[in-house]
């Protein structure tokens, strides 16, 4: 049977790990070749020989806050497989703090990485797309950008605003042929969630009506409706993946 992605070729930011890497999986899953995009340049070639290797994987060592960078991650793309089909902008990173006690240094670090990284991978692969009249583009951003946590100033800031970048972007792209939507992912187990302190999980998970986290694949699975046709009339929408959490 025919996936979802066959055909496909998908570029993924923060690809070698957690949510990111559970994308690839399913995408690969789908029939689609992937081009992981990763800050650790090691980390990402291991994954992408994980997910099979050259003929459906390749990892590029990237910093998302680079427009140099960002280009050259979706000219590998189509050096390797000939075109980018969807992108998913998923790479990030937390600095958490009270407002009080965080630095200006750990605000701009999230709002670059996060906002502007988004942006400029948009509007890499906008630029792409918009020449082939199609195209899926699929950016993360959180429940935190929706209600604003407690130590978390720069991060739900950065989170929101790809909210609303998104929906300019796809306003501006619509009638070229190209979709951009957002995933706001609430609590979803990783590594990165799974080293909160006890207290703090037991208090997220208090808000989650089904009582449980998410799994890396039930992000990766709503990513794949809206990388592929069965989402072909939605563009500039905000989809929860939270277990009903703060709805």
């Amino acid at each position: 049977m025919t996936g979802l992605l066959t055909g496909k070729t998908a570029v993924i930011t923060g690809g070698a790990q957690g949510i990111g890497y559970a994308i690839a999986e399913r995408f690969i899953a789908e029939g689609a070749r992937v081009v992981l995009g990763d800050m650790n340049a090691e980390q990402v070639a291991t994954a992408a020989q994980s997910l099979g290797g050259e003929a459906v994987a390749r990892g590029v060592a990237c910093n998302v806050t680079s427009a140099d960078e960002v280009q050259a991650l979706i000219d590998a793309a189509v050096a390797a497989f000939g075109a980018v089909d969807v992108m998913v902008n998923n790479a990030g990173i937390t600095r958490d703090a009270t407002m009080r006690k965080m630095s200006e240094e750990h605000f701009d670090q999230v709002i670059d990485v996060h906002l502007k990284g988004t942006w400029l991978g948009t509007r890499a692969a906008a630029a792409h797309m918009r020449e082939r009249g199609s195209g899926a583009i699929v950016n993360l951003s959180s429940i935190s950008g929706k209600v604003g946590f407690v130590g978390q100033t720069n991060y739900s800031a950065a989170k929101a605003g790809i909210v609303g970048l998104s929906k300019a972007a796809a306003k501006e792209v619509a009638h070229l042929g190209v979709r951009i939507n957002c995933i706001q992912p609430g609590l979803i187990r990783t590594a990165m969630t799974e080293a909160m302190p006890q207290r703090i999980w037991d208090e997220k998970m208090s808000e989650i009506p089904m009582g449980r986290a998410g799994e890396p694949s039930e992000i990766a699975s709503v990513a794949t409706f809206l990388a592929s046709d069965l989402s072909s009339y939605m563009t500039g929408t905000v989809l929860e993946v939270t277990g009903g959490r703060l709805m």
